[in-house]
């Protein structure tokens, strides 16, 4: 699935990517490829998305390394998922 990361500055991130786990108000949540569209808000946590994905530098020193994932600091924001593209719109 193709995953976007967004601020109201910049494009964080624009890649293709097999998962990706969001911190929402009740709790976390994982979306995979196909998933069922949805349109969610977020809390204050962590993005994680799993590790082996090219970052450029400047983006890479924004995530943390957490074993197996690779995790951002969010907090708070908008999910959208539809058509097999997730667009996070982040604080």
């Amino acid at each position: 699935m193709h995953l976007e990361i967004v601020t109201p500055e910049q494009t964080l991130l624009s890649q293709e990517v097999n998962s990706v786990t969001l911190p929402g108000v009740t709790g976390e949540f994982q979306l995979l490829n196909s998933h069922a569209p949805l349109v969610s808000t977020l809390a204050q946590g962590n993005l994680k998305l799993d590790k082996g994905i090219e970052l450029n530098e400047k983006v890479k020193a924004m995530f943390s390394d957490n074993g197996n994932k690779i995790s951002l600091e969010i907090k708070g924001g908008v999910v959208e998922c539809k058509d097999n593209k997730v667009i996070v719109l982040i604080d």
